[in-house]
């Protein structure tokens, strides 16, 4: 008699549960919010390890959140046939990638590094640490947290609630925005408008976002919080900034001594926003000397007309309809202006 009442009350949480979490989706679903991935350590480690690809089948792309945005992974899997593995992080500098590619004597394909000037020149970025934890729990990684890591991907693949960013306990605590104090960093939240992530670790915002100024100046003042807080500050030291160049110099030679290819690109930004990094970023100061110094090729949106004139929403990211146009015109410079053979004839598995 106990064992059925027993039974009773589990079958009944059962079913509240699933009512629960059913009608929860439901509600998400109808409010068009679309499938997005955790870019947690373990999505990116998949995708690091994916980077040992023949040099014709795959292009590894670093950097902070514009390639991330910028790059539309199906537009460029589609027109080459070559894998696009994506290790950009936003909001970090994307050194301490370059420099674990370049650790790795196994690593010889090709390299794509998107430069933010006031990220990747700098001491460090607002997320560093979620890129360093990245390339830890990739190197450390156990086979459980691998079948784990596989099995959890049919589970997100299917339901909106999952995303940690937005709906978690933790997310929705933030959602409460305690004020800054003193030792307490709270870091700005973006609308979930903004940032949704494909498995393939492709950003994108959505078709609202792009129309919804109230939307983009909740970003827009995102940037200018994150600008506010280098202000007033001394420009980095010459002696600093060499140190940065022969850091970087160091690490492409190990790649392209190995028979990798390493390309920087400069991706578009917009309005004030552009505006200022010019002041702060003079190009022959920063871009210019970096690819003089390391010898490596490089694309500056600016210097190609089929690519200088996108407006970027709230200043910095591309829409994905721009994206999917930038993409195009990306591979076109890279094959024709840098020679880079981009066309497989092989599918894609």
């Amino acid at each position: 008699m106990e064992k059925k009442s027993l039974l009773k009350s589990a079958l009944l949480t059962l079913v509240i549960v699933i009512f629960v979490i059913g009608s929860w989706e439901i509600y998400l679903r109808n409010k068009g919010i679309p499938i997005s991935y955790d870019d947690g350590p373990p999505l990116w480690a998949n995708n690091r390890a994916m980077v040992y690809e023949p040099l014709d089948d795959a292009v590894v792309f670093i950097g902070s959140s514009r390639i991330k945005y910028d790059l539309d992974i199906p537009t460029w899997q589609n027109k080459t046939n070559i894998h696009a593995v994506q290790l950009a992080v936003e909001g970090s500098n994307p050194r301490p990638a370059l420099e674990d590619l370049a650790n790795d004597p196994n690593f010889k394909g090709r390299l794509i590094v998107d430069v933010t000037e006031g990220l990747f020149f700098s001491k460090s970025g607002p997320l560093d640490k979620t890129l360093n934890e990245n390339i830890k729990y990739f190197h450390d990684r156990t086979p459980a947290q691998k079948i784990s890591f596989f099995l959890n991907k049919p589970l997100e693949s299917q339901f909106v609630f999952l995303n940690k960013d937005y709906f978690s306990l933790n997310a929705k605590l933030d959602e409460l925005e305690i004020p800054r104090r003193a030792g307490v960093f709270m870091m700005p939240l973006f609308p979930i408008e903004f940032s949704h992530n494909t498995f393939e670790r492709q950003m994108f915002m959505t078709p609202e976002f792009v129309v919804d100024t109230v939307l983009q100046n909740k970003v827009k003042a995102n940037w200018a919080f994150f600008a506010s807080l280098g202000k007033g500050a001394p420009p980095m030291p010459t002696a600093e900034l060499d140190a940065i160049f022969k850091s970087v110099k160091v690490a492409t030679d190990k790649i392209k001594a190995r028979g990798g290819e390493v390309l920087f690109v400069r991706t578009p930004s917009s309005g004030v926003y552009l505006q200022g990094e010019k002041i702060g970023f003079p190009r022959e100061k920063y871009w210019d000397k970096l690819l003089t110094y390391t010898n490596c090729p490089g694309i500056h949106f600016l210097d190609y007309p089929a690519i200088d004139h996108f407006v970027c929403p709230e200043l910095s990211h591309l829409s994905r309809p721009d994206a999917i146009e930038f993409t195009k015109h990306f591979i076109d410079i890279l094959e024709k202006d840098k020679n880079w053979k981009l066309t497989n004839s092989n599918k894609l598995n």
